[in-house]
Protein backbone atom coordinates (compact mmCIF):
# COMPACT_ATOMS: atom_id res chain seq x y z
CA UNK A 1 0.00 0.00 0.00
CA UNK A 2 1.53 3.41 -1.04
CA UNK A 3 2.38 6.12 1.70
CA UNK A 4 0.11 8.53 0.43
CA UNK A 5 -2.96 5.70 0.84
CA UNK A 6 -2.13 5.06 4.42
CA UNK A 7 -1.98 8.55 5.08
CA UNK A 8 -5.62 9.30 3.91
CA UNK A 9 -7.01 6.28 5.95
CA UNK A 10 -5.04 7.40 8.79
CA UNK A 11 -6.99 10.84 8.60
CA UNK A 12 -10.34 9.49 7.50
CA UNK A 13 -9.76 6.82 10.94
CA UNK A 14 -9.11 10.03 12.96
CA UNK A 15 -12.11 11.86 11.86
CA UNK A 16 -14.36 9.08 11.97
CA UNK A 17 -13.64 8.33 15.75
CA UNK A 18 -13.07 12.11 17.15
CA UNK A 19 -16.56 12.44 18.46
CA UNK A 20 -16.42 9.91 20.56
CA UNK A 21 -13.37 10.74 22.09
CA UNK A 22 -14.33 13.25 25.07
CA UNK A 23 -18.14 11.92 26.09
CA UNK A 24 -19.05 15.42 26.37
CA UNK A 25 -16.80 17.79 27.67
CA UNK A 26 -15.51 21.00 26.93
CA UNK A 27 -12.72 23.12 27.32
CA UNK A 28 -11.31 26.00 25.53
CA UNK A 29 -7.71 27.83 25.87
CA UNK A 30 -6.69 31.29 24.63
CA UNK A 31 -3.62 33.39 23.95
CA UNK A 32 -2.76 36.97 23.49
CA UNK A 33 0.69 36.89 22.32
CA UNK A 34 4.35 36.36 23.60
CA UNK A 35 7.34 37.92 24.92
CA UNK A 36 10.16 38.43 26.96
CA UNK A 37 7.78 39.09 30.26
CA UNK A 38 9.42 38.59 33.35
CA UNK A 39 8.00 39.06 36.69
CA UNK A 40 8.52 42.82 37.79
CA UNK A 41 7.94 44.09 34.07
CA UNK A 42 4.63 44.33 34.11
CA UNK A 43 3.11 47.18 36.61
CA UNK A 44 0.61 45.49 39.15
CA UNK A 45 -2.26 47.39 36.89
CA UNK A 46 -0.88 46.44 33.71
CA UNK A 47 -0.36 42.49 34.91
CA UNK A 48 -4.23 42.60 36.55
CA UNK A 49 -5.43 44.35 33.06
CA UNK A 50 -4.08 41.75 30.87
CA UNK A 51 -5.31 39.23 33.03
CA UNK A 52 -9.06 40.60 32.93
CA UNK A 53 -8.57 40.75 29.06
CA UNK A 54 -7.79 37.59 28.67
CA UNK A 55 -10.44 36.46 31.27
CA UNK A 56 -12.92 38.14 29.54
CA UNK A 57 -12.24 36.58 26.25
CA UNK A 58 -12.63 32.87 28.22
CA UNK A 59 -15.86 33.98 29.68
CA UNK A 60 -16.98 34.30 25.85
CA UNK A 61 -15.62 31.43 24.75
CA UNK A 62 -16.51 29.19 27.69
CA UNK A 63 -20.87 30.76 27.43
CA UNK A 64 -20.69 29.02 23.99
CA UNK A 65 -19.67 25.80 24.77
CA UNK A 66 -20.97 25.18 28.11
CA UNK A 67 -24.69 25.63 26.40
CA UNK A 68 -23.85 22.88 24.33
CA UNK A 69 -22.56 25.25 21.12
CA UNK A 70 -19.70 24.42 18.33
CA UNK A 71 -16.03 24.75 18.80
CA UNK A 72 -16.20 26.96 16.13
CA UNK A 73 -18.60 29.39 17.38
CA UNK A 74 -16.71 29.19 20.66
CA UNK A 75 -12.91 30.36 19.34
CA UNK A 76 -14.30 32.94 17.13
CA UNK A 77 -16.25 34.43 19.98
CA UNK A 78 -13.46 34.13 22.41
CA UNK A 79 -11.14 35.70 19.62
CA UNK A 80 -13.48 38.76 18.51
CA UNK A 81 -13.38 39.68 22.44
CA UNK A 82 -9.37 39.95 22.14
CA UNK A 83 -9.59 41.61 18.84
CA UNK A 84 -11.83 44.71 20.72
CA UNK A 85 -9.15 44.95 23.45
CA UNK A 86 -6.71 47.24 22.70
CA UNK A 87 -4.00 45.59 25.23
CA UNK A 88 -3.80 42.88 22.24
CA UNK A 89 -2.41 43.60 19.16
CA UNK A 90 -5.03 42.37 16.75
CA UNK A 91 -8.27 44.30 15.92
CA UNK A 92 -8.77 47.33 17.70
CA UNK A 93 -5.09 47.36 19.42
CA UNK A 94 -3.42 46.27 16.24
CA UNK A 95 -0.11 48.04 15.55
CA UNK A 96 1.09 50.04 12.39
CA UNK A 97 2.92 49.49 9.29
CA UNK A 98 6.03 51.58 8.37
CA UNK A 99 3.19 53.70 6.02
CA UNK A 100 1.26 54.53 9.19
CA UNK A 101 -2.03 52.01 8.23
CA UNK A 102 -3.35 48.91 10.02
CA UNK A 103 -3.36 45.67 8.15
CA UNK A 104 -4.97 42.77 9.84
CA UNK A 105 -4.43 39.25 9.42
CA UNK A 106 -6.67 35.97 10.42
CA UNK A 107 -7.35 32.28 10.49
CA UNK A 108 -9.54 29.91 11.71
CA UNK A 109 -9.93 25.88 10.84
CA UNK A 110 -12.94 23.21 11.44
CA UNK A 111 -11.32 19.93 13.27
CA UNK A 112 -14.80 18.60 11.93
CA UNK A 113 -14.31 18.88 8.32
CA UNK A 114 -10.74 20.42 7.55
CA UNK A 115 -12.40 23.28 5.84
CA UNK A 116 -10.60 27.05 6.63
CA UNK A 117 -10.55 30.55 5.72
CA UNK A 118 -8.44 33.51 6.03
CA UNK A 119 -7.65 37.24 5.47
CA UNK A 120 -4.68 38.90 4.84
CA UNK A 121 -3.92 42.78 5.09
CA UNK A 122 -7.59 43.22 5.83
CA UNK A 123 -8.37 47.31 6.64
CA UNK A 124 -12.07 48.03 7.30
CA UNK A 125 -13.43 44.85 8.95
CA UNK A 126 -13.90 44.93 12.60
CA UNK A 127 -13.35 41.42 13.58
CA UNK A 128 -11.14 40.02 10.65
CA UNK A 129 -11.48 36.77 12.60
CA UNK A 130 -15.46 36.42 11.35
CA UNK A 131 -14.33 37.29 7.90
CA UNK A 132 -11.83 34.83 7.93
CA UNK A 133 -15.37 32.85 8.59
CA UNK A 134 -17.33 34.09 6.12
CA UNK A 135 -14.51 33.29 3.38
CA UNK A 136 -14.49 29.66 4.79
CA UNK A 137 -18.41 29.14 4.86
CA UNK A 138 -19.03 31.57 2.00
CA UNK A 139 -16.72 31.62 -0.48
CA UNK A 140 -14.72 28.33 -2.35
CA UNK A 141 -11.49 30.08 -1.26
CA UNK A 142 -9.35 29.63 1.61
CA UNK A 143 -7.51 32.89 1.92
CA UNK A 144 -8.17 36.22 0.60
CA UNK A 145 -6.39 39.07 0.87
CA UNK A 146 -5.80 43.20 0.48
CA UNK A 147 -8.76 44.72 -0.92
CA UNK A 148 -10.00 41.49 -2.61
CA UNK A 149 -10.62 40.79 1.25
CA UNK A 150 -11.97 43.91 2.09
CA UNK A 151 -14.68 43.76 -1.33
CA UNK A 152 -15.85 40.55 0.05
CA UNK A 153 -16.44 41.74 3.65
CA UNK A 154 -18.48 44.46 2.46
CA UNK A 155 -20.26 42.53 -0.17
CA UNK A 156 -21.33 39.61 2.95
CA UNK A 157 -22.71 42.63 5.27
CA UNK A 158 -19.97 42.20 8.20
CA UNK A 159 -19.87 44.97 10.31
CA UNK A 160 -17.04 47.91 8.90
CA UNK A 161 -15.34 50.62 10.64
CA UNK A 162 -13.80 53.66 9.24
CA UNK A 163 -9.57 52.48 9.46
CA UNK A 164 -8.88 55.35 12.38
CA UNK A 165 -10.84 52.90 13.99
CA UNK A 166 -7.97 50.48 14.46
CA UNK A 167 -5.36 53.71 15.75
CA UNK A 168 -4.70 53.70 19.81
CA UNK A 169 -2.09 55.76 21.01
CA UNK A 170 0.21 53.36 22.22
CA UNK A 171 0.67 51.35 19.06
CA UNK A 172 1.20 54.60 17.07
CA UNK A 173 3.76 55.96 19.49
CA UNK A 174 5.98 52.57 18.99
CA UNK A 175 5.75 52.93 14.66
CA UNK A 176 7.11 56.39 15.49
CA UNK A 177 9.86 55.28 17.59
CA UNK A 178 10.69 52.54 15.10
CA UNK A 179 10.78 55.53 12.51
CA UNK A 180 13.30 56.90 14.31
CA UNK A 181 15.77 54.35 15.40
CA UNK A 182 14.89 52.19 12.34
CA UNK A 183 14.31 49.30 14.29
CA UNK A 184 11.21 47.03 15.84
CA UNK A 185 10.56 49.31 19.12
CA UNK A 186 8.05 46.90 20.44
CA UNK A 187 7.42 46.60 23.91
CA UNK A 188 8.95 43.91 24.95
CA UNK A 189 6.60 42.27 26.87
CA UNK A 190 4.18 42.21 24.27
CA UNK A 191 7.05 40.84 21.53
CA UNK A 192 4.60 39.06 19.39
CA UNK A 193 1.57 40.41 19.20
CA UNK A 194 -1.05 37.79 17.94
CA UNK A 195 -4.36 36.68 19.72
CA UNK A 196 -5.87 33.07 19.28
CA UNK A 197 -7.73 30.23 20.34
CA UNK A 198 -8.65 26.43 20.18
CA UNK A 199 -11.51 24.87 21.87
CA UNK A 200 -13.28 21.12 21.74
CA UNK A 201 -17.35 20.84 22.51
CA UNK A 202 -19.52 18.74 23.30
CA UNK A 203 -19.05 16.98 20.33
CA UNK A 204 -15.58 15.96 20.35
CA UNK A 205 -14.88 18.55 17.35
CA UNK A 206 -11.91 21.06 17.88
CA UNK A 207 -11.66 24.64 15.84
CA UNK A 208 -8.77 26.60 16.34
CA UNK A 209 -8.76 30.85 15.42
CA UNK A 210 -5.61 33.39 15.46
CA UNK A 211 -5.86 37.01 14.63
CA UNK A 212 -2.94 39.91 14.57
CA UNK A 213 -1.62 43.20 13.74
CA UNK A 214 1.36 41.60 12.38
CA UNK A 215 4.70 43.69 13.45
CA UNK A 216 5.14 47.14 13.89
CA UNK A 217 6.83 48.49 10.52
CA UNK A 218 6.09 45.81 8.81
CA UNK A 219 6.61 47.19 4.68
CA UNK A 220 5.75 45.69 1.24
CA UNK A 221 2.49 43.83 2.16
CA UNK A 222 4.19 41.59 4.81
CA UNK A 223 2.13 38.43 5.97
CA UNK A 224 3.11 36.03 8.68
CA UNK A 225 1.90 33.05 10.18
CA UNK A 226 -1.47 34.14 11.51
CA UNK A 227 -3.85 33.65 8.62
CA UNK A 228 -1.38 30.77 7.05
CA UNK A 229 -3.14 27.11 7.57
CA UNK A 230 -0.26 25.11 8.58
CA UNK A 231 2.09 27.37 10.16
CA UNK A 232 0.08 29.69 12.27
CA UNK A 233 -3.56 27.48 13.09
CA UNK A 234 -4.45 24.27 12.63
CA UNK A 235 -7.22 21.66 13.44
CA UNK A 236 -7.88 18.43 13.04
CA UNK A 237 -10.59 16.52 14.77
CA UNK A 238 -9.23 13.31 16.78
CA UNK A 239 -5.87 14.50 17.00
CA UNK A 240 -5.49 18.52 18.02
CA UNK A 241 -5.97 22.14 17.61
CA UNK A 242 -3.39 24.57 17.38
CA UNK A 243 -2.92 28.30 17.24
CA UNK A 244 0.94 30.08 17.39
CA UNK A 245 2.53 32.93 18.57
CA UNK A 246 5.52 33.93 17.56
CA UNK A 247 8.22 35.59 14.88
CA UNK A 248 6.10 34.12 11.80
CA UNK A 249 8.75 33.44 9.42
CA UNK A 250 10.43 31.24 11.48
CA UNK A 251 6.60 29.30 12.26
CA UNK A 252 5.70 29.64 8.53
CA UNK A 253 9.83 27.49 7.81
CA UNK A 254 8.87 24.54 9.96
CA UNK A 255 4.96 24.29 9.35
CA UNK A 256 4.64 24.99 12.73
CA UNK A 257 1.07 24.32 13.56
CA UNK A 258 0.65 21.69 11.24
CA UNK A 259 4.10 20.00 12.58
CA UNK A 260 2.26 19.35 16.09
CA UNK A 261 -0.61 17.43 14.80
CA UNK A 262 1.65 15.46 12.52
CA UNK A 263 3.56 14.62 15.15
CA UNK A 264 0.68 13.19 17.49
CA UNK A 265 -0.91 11.59 14.58
CA UNK A 266 2.13 10.08 12.57
CA UNK A 267 4.68 9.75 15.50
CA UNK A 268 2.69 8.76 18.07
CA UNK A 269 3.40 11.73 20.18
CA UNK A 270 1.67 13.02 23.34
CA UNK A 271 0.63 16.63 23.05
CA UNK A 272 2.96 18.22 25.27
CA UNK A 273 6.17 16.34 24.03
CA UNK A 274 4.96 16.99 20.48
CA UNK A 275 4.63 20.71 21.16
CA UNK A 276 8.09 21.12 22.86
CA UNK A 277 9.79 19.30 20.06
CA UNK A 278 7.90 21.83 17.75
CA UNK A 279 9.41 24.55 19.56
CA UNK A 280 12.71 23.27 19.80
CA UNK A 281 12.83 23.31 15.85
CA UNK A 282 11.97 26.65 15.55
CA UNK A 283 14.35 27.57 18.25
CA UNK A 284 16.77 25.81 16.17
CA UNK A 285 16.54 27.40 13.63
CA UNK A 286 16.24 31.31 15.30
CA UNK A 287 13.02 31.79 15.70
CA UNK A 288 10.93 32.39 18.91
CA UNK A 289 7.39 32.60 20.61
CA UNK A 290 4.80 29.52 21.62
CA UNK A 291 1.46 28.61 21.09
CA UNK A 292 -1.75 26.76 22.93
CA UNK A 293 -2.60 23.19 21.53
CA UNK A 294 -5.40 20.88 22.49
CA UNK A 295 -5.66 17.53 22.27
CA UNK A 296 -8.95 15.47 21.37
CA UNK A 297 -9.03 14.31 25.26
CA UNK A 298 -9.80 18.00 25.58
CA UNK A 299 -6.12 18.76 27.10
CA UNK A 300 -4.19 21.73 26.95
CA UNK A 301 -0.49 22.55 26.55
CA UNK A 302 1.55 25.67 26.35
CA UNK A 303 4.83 25.40 25.10
CA UNK A 304 7.24 28.58 24.38
CA UNK A 305 10.69 29.64 24.21
CA UNK A 306 9.94 33.11 25.66
CA UNK A 307 9.76 34.39 29.34
CA UNK A 308 6.14 34.51 28.80
CA UNK A 309 3.01 34.22 26.80
CA UNK A 310 -0.24 35.83 27.70
CA UNK A 311 -2.55 32.79 28.02
CA UNK A 312 -5.50 31.06 29.83
CA UNK A 313 -7.98 28.04 30.24
CA UNK A 314 -11.50 27.14 30.79
CA UNK A 315 -13.42 23.81 30.89
CA UNK A 316 -16.36 22.46 32.75
CA UNK A 317 -13.92 21.90 35.87
CA UNK A 318 -12.97 26.01 36.19
CA UNK A 319 -10.38 28.12 34.35
CA UNK A 320 -7.38 30.54 34.95
CA UNK A 321 -5.09 32.52 33.32
CA UNK A 322 -1.12 32.87 33.37
CA UNK A 323 0.93 35.64 32.08
CA UNK A 324 5.00 34.63 32.94
CA UNK A 325 6.80 31.06 31.15
CA UNK A 326 6.77 29.67 35.08
CA UNK A 327 3.28 29.87 36.07
CA UNK A 328 1.05 26.56 36.07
Amino acid sequence: MSKSVLLAASLAASLAAAPAAIAGDWSLAIHGGAGVINRGDLSPEKDKAYRAGLDDALKAGSAVLEKGGSSLDAVEAAVKVLEDNPLFNAGKGAVFTADGKNELDASIMDGATLKAGAVAGVTRTKHPISLARAVMEKSPHVMLAREGADAFSLAQGLEQVDPSYFRTEERWKQLEAWRAKQKAALDPTHLYGTVGAVAIDAKGHLAAATSTGGMTGKKWGRVGDSPIIGAGTYAQDGVCAVSATGSGEYFIRTSAAHQVCARIAFAGQDLKTAGEATIKAIGDIGGDGGMITMNAKGEAAFPMNSSGMYRGWASAKGKGTAIYADEK
